[in-house]
């Protein structure tokens, strides 16, 4: 530990890490290969079931006994179940007839198994006859990106080259929409509610919020019993005026998982959190005021409704564009929403009825999620970081800001990882060993995208003779984006502070 408070590293220490980190590159490397080779051998024997049954008059019965036959083989080979085998063998041969490129990826070492998963993933939502033209983008995609970062990306592009729109296949699954019980051991269950992903997404967002509100409660009271705990032994008082005991509220000791789960039962069962500690008298608390916030990308001309493309639930899935564009028109939505140009996917505008500073909201537009790479957590969650502190001469604007999570915000403060600011919201981190890691801001997914994808994964170029397409405020490329915000920090806020 150095006397500055930064956890660094001997000269010893560095060329065991860097050799620890040569081992794990090759050793990762040879991973992949395997995997990939086992795949392709689990095909066969899917293949080897198949041929054994070209000429039997019930293929259907006799297929699935060949493979549950040669599943068990394999399975003992393996010291595992053949129903596990036999699943691995229907996923090996889906990756070896529909994405060839991916598993020759896979096994050079390009990507890893969590990749080649989202991949399969995001797919599986097309034909077979469109996979080959969604690999190419994919496979560009995941490019120097972990597979938790592309998921989004590929959904929506999965979205865009399906033959049938979100819209009409959403409208189809809200037929679907359910609640159901599953019932567990020692006398629980799990409820279990089927519904719309932007619902669902702000409903456990709300829940989130409200059960942080009740953690920072009791300690809030704990620290109140201790600076009280002398008067309340001598005059036996209670303060009359608190709807909950502060003891009550102080030695509250459950997790926020399950915090939020008692939330969730308390409002279902009575329209409103009853054992609100916020609550100071016999009306309602503030935490019953709590109200979701979701970040949602809607492009211009679906919002206009000129095309079908569908939204961007940031860091989840897609939305379809009917729920887009009424979320787009609420005049008192709580949703934030983010538009973006048509052909460029520039930020054009952001808009929220609640109150921000307009440097926040440029940010959480840019960033979306934690800036450190690999990082998903989303801005919404994070909290805004001086890239260079304010106390040594860093200024609060948009080039000396990014999200990072709490986790890595502590890492940058207190450990040797490094980062600075290259323009247009790009950030280089070095590493202790000196290794440098380039963290671009993510793309929009949702600006426009031509129809036609040419066999080299190359979209086709735009006609240069007909002008761009432009948004509701009628902005051009080349123009300065309307909504850009200040350099300078409206609220004079100076040093990290969460949103």
């Amino acid at each position: 530990m150095h006397s500055n408070g930064v956890i660094g590293f001997t000269d010893a220490d560095s060329a065991e890490l860097a050799a620890l980190i040569g081992q794990v590159e090759q050793t990762q490397r040879e991973i992949s290969a395997a995997q990939a080779a086992q795949t392709r051998a689990l095909a066969r024997a899917g293949n080897l079931a198949r041929k054994q049954c070209t000429r039997a008059s019930t293929k259907v019965r006799d297929h699935d006994m060949a493979l549950r036959a040669i599943a068990a083989e394999v399975a003992g080979a393996m010291h595992t179940s053949d129903r596990s085998v036999q699943r691995q063998i229907g996923d090996s041969i889906e990756l070896v007839e529909d994405y060839p490129a991916t598993l020759d990826a896979w096994g050079d070492g390009m990507i890893t198994r969590a990749h080649v998963r989202v991949i399969a993933d995001t797919g599986t939502v097309l034909p077979p006859e469109r996979r080959a033209e969604f690999e190419i983008v994919a496979l560009r995609t995941c490019e120097g990106e972990t597979a938790g970062r592309v998921r989004a990306q590929l959904e929506l592009l999965a979205e865009q080259l399906h033959p049938r729109t979100l819209a009409e296949r959403h409208h189809d699954a809200r037929e679907n929409r359910k609640v159901r019980i599953l019932p567990l051991a020692d006398g629980m269950s799990d409820l279990c509610a089927t519904l719309p992903t932007l619902l669902a997404d702000a409903i456990y967002d709300r829940l989130t919020q409200q059960a942080r509100s009740i953690v920072d409660e009791r300690a809030q009271a704990a620290t109140e019993l201790r600076a009280t705990s002398a008067a309340t032994a001598a005059t036996g008082e209670v303060n009359a005026n608190s709807a909950i005991p502060r003891e009550f509220v102080a030695s509250d000791n459950r997790t926020v998982d399950q915090v939020r789960s008692d939330v969730l039962a308390d409002m279902l069962l009575t329209a409103a959190p009853a054992a609100d500690p916020t609550r100071t008298d016999d009306g309602p608390g503030t935490l019953g005021a709590i109200r979701a916030k979701v970040q949602v990308v809607v492009p211009a001309l679906t919002l206009l409704g000129s095309d079908a493309n569908p939204a961007d639930l940031v860091g989840r899935s897609p939305v379809d564009p009917d729920t887009a564009r009424r979320l787009a028109g609420a005049t008192r939505s709580p949703w934030e929403r983010v538009l973006t140009h048509p052909v460029t996917g520039m930020v054009l505008h952001v808009d929220t009825y609640q109150r921000t500073a307009a440097i926040d909201r440029f940010l959480r537009a840019r960033d979306q999620h934690c800036r450190f790479p690999g990082c998903r957590m989303p801005a919404v969650r994070c909290e805004v970081d001086h890239t260079l502190d304010h106390a040594l001469g860093g200024k609060t604007h948009v080039k000396n800001l990014a999200h990072l999570c709490q986790r890595h915000h502590s890492m940058k403060q207190f450990t040797a990882w490094r980062v600075r600011q290259l323009g247009d919201g790009v950030l280089e981190w070095t590493s202790p060993l000196g290794r440098s890691y380039v963290e671009d801001p993510p793309h929009l997914g949702v600006h426009f995208r031509p129809s036609q994808i040419d066999h080299e994964g190359e979209s086709d170029p735009p006609d240069q003779d007909t002008p761009a397409i432009a948004g509701p405020d009628h902005w051009w490329p080349g123009d300065d984006a309307p909504g850009t915000p200040p350099d300078d920090a409206s609220d004079g806020s100076v040093g990290s502070a969460p949103f």
